[in-house]
């Protein structure tokens, strides 16, 4: 098997399993959302335990099929993948036994051919689980998840359009630390694709580590393979938000409407390259949100707010 095909697969087992890395779960949380992840994907629960295991013996390498598979069954032919992407699409909730079943009752796979943790595999890599198309209903679930009790804990990201600058549009990378709401690292760039979000993700990496979780839209340019590559080797939860439930990145959202008033500033100054709008930004950053007042934060500047949190987290931690 290729190594990027074994990559891909790995990345995919480890988006199934991401949500049972939470360390804020109690014992009981866990088991029920094991039994749902076992009923979304289709898997078992043995083989969610096995990915856990394997996960935490060898990291991201532990997820990679550790073999083709007998007599090339591992392999499925693109008609046969296609018409299980039909059938699921027909019936979305149909699980992936139903999917084989028919599969085989109307003559498209032999018998026994057809594996439960291949089929699956095929149907993640192309966006046809039954999780990545389910529609989300429960947000109070969802929303008791995403506890984010320190610094690191989680980092969100979104873009947002920037003015024009020499008659060219601009966008702005945002990754943002989620307990704190300190900014990890911005910029404007002049392209809109899934590089732009590498290269700011990386200098974020750089300045402050890996982050226990990131949380993104489901915008291609962060849905990518290579973004599932790199938090899987650098063990970073990679968790998207559901589809029509925008609250969950709220102050990623409030952040770009207070840069709107930056945006109108600039447009005012007219910038004549990049460089030039980069540096202005930085500057506004540094003057007008990290030492502004919000009220989220009962008044205080967001240095103080990160200082009082790293004073609370290094209290717990001298009382341990």
């Amino acid at each position: 098997m290729e190594n990027k095909r074994s990559e891909e697969i790995a990345a995919n087992r480890l988006k199934i399993i991401a949500p049972l890395m939470d360390t804020t779960l109690d014992k009981e949380k866990r088991q029920l959302l094991k039994e749902e992840i076992s009923i979304q994907t289709g898997l078992s629960e043995r083989t969610i335990r096995r990915y856990l295991n394997d996960y935490k013996e060898k990291g991201f390498e532990g997820l990679k099929p550790q073999s083709p598979g007998r007599g090339g069954n591992s392999i499925i032919p693109e008609e046969v993948i296609q018409e299980a992407i039909a059938l699921r699409r027909e019936v979305p909730k149909r699980s992936i036994t139903e999917l084989i079943r028919i599969l085989e009752w109307e003559g498209k796979a032999e018998p026994g051919f057809l594996r439960r943790s291949t089929l699956q595999d095929q149907l993640n890599y192309r966006g046809y689980s039954s999780r990545q198309m389910r529609t989300y209903t429960n947000s109070v679930t969802g929303a008791r998840r995403f506890q984010k009790p320190w610094r690191n804990y989680l980092w969100q990201s979104d873009i947002k359009y920037g003015i024009y600058v020499d008659g060219k549009p601009t966008y702005m990378v945002c990754f943002l630390d989620d307990c704190t709401r300190h900014i990890l690292h911005s910029e404007f760039y002049p392209t809109l694709d899934q590089k732009i979000v590498q290269d700011c993700f990386r200098k974020a990496l750089l300045k402050y580590g890996a982050p226990d979780s990131v949380y993104f839209d489901n915008g291609k340019q962060y849905r990518t393979h290579w973004m599932q590559r790199a938090c899987g080797k650098l063990g970073i939860r990679l968790l998207y938000a559901r589809p029509y439930s925008p609250e969950g990145k709220g102050k990623q959202e409030r952040y770009n409407q207070t840069v709107d008033s930056f945006l109108r500033e600039a447009q005012l100054a007219k910038p004549k390259n990049l460089e030039e709008l980069n540096r202005l930004y930085q500057v506004w950053m540094e003057e007008c949100y990290l030492h502004k007042a919000h009220s989220s934060l009962h008044g205080k500047s967001l240095t103080k707010h990160i200082n009082q949190t790293v004073m609370n987290l290094n209290f717990c931690l001298l009382r341990r």
